[in-house]
């Protein structure tokens, strides 16, 4: 998760992998910590629970208080003067490695002790632009309804031919290349592409200066960067998280105008526009064996070239899928699809996610409910008013004011529903 989408006054729950873990600020260490989400004493979530006065999280059930360790720090229920119980093994939550890295939370999804120094020697894959403090960043991520498989494909949408290359192929990823940008594809989840900056103006994103400009601009221009990332978190079998954004050297002011949540609403878009589409796929690609995929599905042309390296990667070193380990997952087995509604809901799947469009959401109810008080009560005056205690200019007024303040908190219910709840995307309509 990025940082900026955590907060560290309370413990988040999230699913990786199939596990149920939970992050929290452990401002004893100054660090992110991520355990598993179970107290050890009768396996409640401790997502549930709080982070108590001395920095510590605590479970909500019976009170045990765990450090940054995992160690028990306290048991309320355990005599002062018995056997000190809370140093017992048994008595400690399961931590896992974690390490934050481009301004997000990652984590080594194993708690033997053999792995407790394994992000020194495994780091996460690194992007020089995102720790360049002179490139501004976008951040988005959202829970997509369709598995990590079908999510992680770098795919393309034209109307012309793409001549895309792959290169490079092992168990480590692959390289890539499209006209003047580049892509790479760091296994097992992390993706992301250059885009040449004289190309950037068709992202609106930046400034590209047309043909024919002199030599000292298109100098300038050469100087620019962009680089996109992608980072597609398996959740479960037909569920997937989608971290991504951009990178950038230019146009950086705009960045600090725009609200973030107004350029996720129009991010979103681009995510509904794809939703539906890639949750039936996956649902047919299943029925006929993620194995058989290329027997399925017929890919003739160099635009699919991505698509098919990122498939010839997880034949060859994941045998197709995901290894959803011995729990309730082990089967790889899809849920069903649900309505098209609860499909494509944003609410739960970006908004409780993002303090950016969290803030905006109870802001704009807040002014919705600010409206319809200001036209109640103006109605209200209006009505109370004896006829000739006011005049008819000011009753007129009053009037006015309380259609207008009707209208408004209407339309801003429709944008809020449309933008925070659900958006419909008919591709015969667009």
């Amino acid at each position: 998760m990025p940082v900026c989408d955590l907060d560290k006054r309370v413990p988040h729950g999230k699913k990786v992998l199939g596990i149920d873990i939970v992050v929290w600020w452990d401002k004893n260490e100054s660090s992110w910590k991520v355990f598993d989400d179970a107290c050890p004493h009768r396996l409640a979530p401790l997502s549930d629970g709080r982070i108590d006065k001395l920095g510590r999280l605590q479970c909500a059930y019976h009170g045990w208080c765990f450090n940054g360790s995992g160690d028990c720090k306290l048991i309320p229920q355990a005599p002062l003067d018995g056997p000190q119980v809370h140093t017992f093994k048994k008595a400690c939550a399961r931590a896992y490695p974690s390490v934050v890295q481009h301004e997000m939370v990652w984590f080594w999804p194993n708690t033997d002790p053999e792995y407790k120094d394994i992000i020194t020697k495994k780091k996460p894959p690194f992007i020089p632009e995102m720790d360049d403090p002179l490139f501004s960043k976008f951040w988005i991520n959202r829970d997509i309804p369709y598995g990590y498989v079908n999510i992680l494909k770098v795919d393309r949408e034209g109307g012309k031919p793409l001549d895309i290359v792959v290169e490079q192929l092992d168990i480590n990823g692959f390289f890539g290349k499209y006209l003047l940008d580049s892509g790479k594809f760091v296994a097992p989840c992390t993706y992301y592409n250059y885009v040449d900056p004289l190309l950037a103006s068709k992202f609106d994103f930046g400034y590209a200066p047309p043909a024919g400009t002199d030599h000292k601009i298109k100098k300038l221009a050469e100087q620019q960067r962009m680089v996109f990332f992608f980072f597609c978190v398996p959740v479960s079998p037909g569920n997937s998280r989608l971290i991504w954004g951009f990178a950038k050297n230019f146009g950086s002011w705009i960045d600090n105008i725009i609200p973030r949540w107004i350029l996720h609403i129009k991010v979103n878009i681009v995510v509904d526009s794809d939703l539906h589409l890639l949750h039936i796929e996956e649902q047919k690609i299943m029925e006929v064996g993620p194995a058989n995929w290329h027997k399925a599905c017929f890919v003739p042309t160099k635009s699919d070239a991505f698509v098919v390296g990122f498939r010839r990667w997880l034949n060859k070193y994941s045998d197709g899928q995901i290894n959803w380990g011995a729990g309730k997952f082990s089967s790889g087995t899809l849920p069903p699809a649900p309505p098209r509604q609860q499909l494509m809901d944003r609410y739960w799947s970006h908004v409780v996610n993002c303090r950016s469009c969290s803030c905006a959401y109870k802001s704009l109810n807040a002014l919705e409910v600010v409206l319809q008080v200001v036209s109640i009560v103006s109605i209200g005056i209006a009505a109370a008013t004896k006829q000739n205690a006011i005049s008819a200019t000011a009753r007129t007024a009053m009037v006015s004011m309380a259609v207008i303040g009707f209208a408004a908190s209407r339309w801003l219910a429709h944008f809020i529903y449309k933008n925070f709840h659900y958006h419909d995307y008919d591709h015969t309509l667009h």
